[in-house]
């Protein structure tokens, strides 16, 4: 999935925003400020203005007479509002019994409240003032200085609409309040009592003040507060833009312009033509040293890419010569398989996986003459190309003394000595050397400190040779080395290695071992070498997964198919010796005593003559074979021949404690083979006979 490209917003707009936002913040503040101050002082003006009118109107109206008036109104017949408004005869019955009650004193009351609502009436504040009594839920009006045709009239009746004007507000009055409705709008009310000589409140006036023009007013001062900000804000917003533009934006964007054509013009070697050089910011604050800092930091990049440009060159050229170290440390070691497809005796291969470009494991195999093969496995302390130079070296040496004719033993020690003389370095090498007879499958080795090897019988497992270590090579001069022997059968297989195999290590830092080392060859332990190694290197690369590779690994399998081993001659007593001889060969090879080694040609001297006397005839001719094997624990023979069946072993063996002439002929050689041989049976298949004997090594 693409990741979107981000929206860019400049910073000018960006700070105009936030300017605007502030402004208008502190603009609501003072405005809400402003309205609340000036609604307090207005209305408080009014409120005590609205008590001082009403206390003075009430210390002027006379409470006996207002007693008077009203006893005089309550004997009339109940006011009838309805009545009154829509029956004009019944209005003008009622209009003459209350002129009727008023008198002088009435209205001279009604001028003092005429006085005050017209002497305030001038400034359109006073709207109305009046005297009621309120008795029970109704109030009934004594006096209202209205002039329009809507005033109450003396004793005019109607329902209590305050809930203040209970009892207590008739004793208290009711304090000045603001209030709006539909009919008189804003208006300021305040009602004092009217008290006798006793002090007892007998009836209310109350004063209305018009509040509209104040309202109007307030709004229309909030208003132009609003745009007095709006356009103070707008003034300081251009003003802010204007010195941000030019004090912070236009610095910045030219450095983001030098930055741009900086990396546009970075293959410049001169400094003449750079935009940054050029920049000339005088803000006299972090700006400035802002552009001070990107110049000394494009001098920095410019010395860092011309330092890097050296090192990069170096690194290709050493990356270079590192892949042709690796391409020589390669074709240093037998590569080309299979290595010697024109013999069947033998089948060998061999890898490396360096850890590093170039490793220090090593193998190597060589045929010393036709009939007997070295092999070499060794690991050269540290890695890279140290290791790698010393690697070549020790190989050449090992190589050079194996094949002047010395023994595993000698080769090692030589090389110990060859290295130990100019090892300032003080490295060191394991090396496990083996020189292997193809004729008869002895493999005489030496171990320098190497792994173990791992050997399979010719039908058996693959097992660890628990060999005897010596000293590493380039530890110590001077120091000696001793051969050890591992007969090897036809189907044997020799598996060397070095430790990057068993200590491969996974991300839970647990190591291959050597255990699962061998479970890997056994599953493929009667595959040809290149399927062995191919398994075992599958094995450790599932085991490690992606954990990195710490060490080299380096493998190779010898497999010992045989070599020379079967002699077919024509069955004369003639060719007796040459059987003898053939057989004789091979077990001078393996590790006989001479007296085993006679004992053994007795015994095909015996068998061999008695096929060339009897098994043909006297007029009929054919071909006795001698096949001889070898394994770790010794020698058989199996004489082989078409003649007619005859198992010697059926012979009665001779009493060797009668004399010969008692005894009488044969039998005797027989029963010599079956005495100093270790094993013998006959058999007869495909018109064959088959006769076999073994000799086993002394222990």
């Amino acid at each position: 999935m693409k990741n979107k490209k981000r929206k860019v917003t400049s910073l000018r707009k960006k700070s105009v925003t936030v300017v605007l936002i502030a402004a208008l913040v502190l603009a609501v503040i003072a405005v809400t400020i402003s309205g609340a101050f000036y609604s307090y002082n207005m209305f408080g003006h009014y409120k005590q203005l609205a008590e001082q009118l009403a206390d003075t109107s009430a210390s002027l109206m006379s409470a006996e007479d207002i007693k008077h008036y009203y006893t005089e109104v309550k004997k009339l017949e109940p006011y009838d509002d309805e009545k009154y408004n829509s029956d004009e005869a019944y209005r003008k019955e009622y209009d003459e019994k209350v002129n009727a009650i008023k008198d002088d004193k009435y209205q001279e009351m009604l001028d003092i409240l005429f006085t005050f609502a017209d002497q305030s009436e001038n400034r359109n504040e006073i709207e109305y003032i009046y005297v009621q009594v309120i008795e029970g839920n109704q109030v009934t009006y004594i006096f209202d200085a209205d002039h329009t045709d809507e005033a109450y009239q003396l004793g005019t009746v109607v329902p209590v609409s305050d809930a203040n004007t209970d009892k207590d507000g008739l004793e208290n009055g009711i304090p000045a309040f603001i209030s709006n409705n539909p009919d008189d709008g804003w208006l300021c009310t305040c009602m004092r009592p009217i008290r006798d000589s006793d002090g007892k409140p007998v009836a209310l006036v109350g004063v209305d003040i018009s509040m509209s023009k104040v309202v109007t007013e307030g709004i229309a001062y909030i208003v132009t507060l609003i745009i007095i900000m709006i356009i103070a804000v707008g003034l300081l917003s251009l003003l802010i833009l204007r010195g941000t533009d030019k004090s912070m934006v236009r610095p910045i964007n030219k450095l983001s312009e030098a930055a741009r054509r900086f990396v546009e013009d970075r293959g410049k070697k001169s400094d003449e033509h750079s935009a940054i050089t050029q920049l000339d910011i005088q803000t006299g604050d972090e700006l400035e040293t802002l552009c001070d800092s990107v110049k000394q930091m494009e001098q920095d990049i410019n010395e860092y890419i011309t330092h890097l440009t050296a090192v990069t060159a170096e690194k290709e050229r050493i990356g270079a010569e590192l892949s042709l170290a690796t391409r020589i440390q390669a074709d240093m070691l037998p590569n080309i398989f299979p290595a010697f497809p024109e013999r069947k005796d033998l089948d060998i291969f061999a890898s490396m996986t360096p850890a590093k470009e170039v490793g220090g494991d090593f193998y190597d195999f060589f045929l010393v003459d036709d009939t007997h093969l070295a092999m070499v496995m060794a690991d050269v302390s540290g890695k890279g190309i140290p290791a790698a130079l010393f690697m070549m070296m020790s190989k050449i040496l090992i190589q050079n003394a194996v094949m002047s004719g010395k023994s595993p033993a000698d080769a090692l020690m030589t090389v110990n000595n060859q290295i130990c003389a100019n090892n300032r370095e003080e490295m060191f090498v394991t090396v496990w050397l083996g020189i292997v007879d193809l004729e008869t499958g002895l493999l005489t080795a030496s171990n320098a400190g190497h792994e173990k090897p791992i050997v399979k019988s010719a039908h058996g497992d693959f097992e660890v040779f628990n060999d005897k270590h010596g000293f590493v090579i380039g530890g110590m001069e001077g120091l000696k080395y001793r051969n050890y022997e591992i007969q090897l059968a036809k189907g044997s297989k020799v598996f060397l290695y070095t430790d990057g195999v068993a200590e491969a290590t996974d991300n839970a830092k647990e190591l291959f071992g050597i255990d699962r080392t061998i479970d890997a060859l056994n599953k493929c332990k009667d595959e040809s070498p290149k399927k062995v190694l191919e398994t075992v290197k599958a094995s450790v690369d599932e085991f490690v997964g992606d954990a990195p590779q710490f060490d080299d690994l380096t493998m190779l399998c010898f497999a010992f198919e045989g070599g020379k081993s079967e002699l077919t001659v024509e069955a004369t007593l003639d060719n007796v010796a040459v059987a003898m001889d053939y057989v004789g060969e091979q077990a001078e090879k393996l590790p006989f005593s001479q007296k085993a080694i006679n004992q053994i040609k007795i015994a095909v001297d015996e068998l061999v003559s008695n096929v060339a006397r009897y098994a043909y005839g006297e007029h009929e001719e054919g071909t006795v074979s001698v096949y001889v094997s070898s394994d770790e624990k010794g020698m058989s023979v199996r004489i082989t021949d078409s003649g007619i069946p005859y198992n010697p072993l059926e012979k009665e063996d001779p009493d060797i404690s009668l004399s010969a002439d008692e005894r009488g002929i044969g039998g005797l050689g027989i029963f010599l083979v079956k005495k100093t041989m270790d094993e013998i049976e006959y058999t007869y298949k495909d018109n064959r006979n088959i006769l076999t004997f073994r000799k086993n090594f002394a222990e």
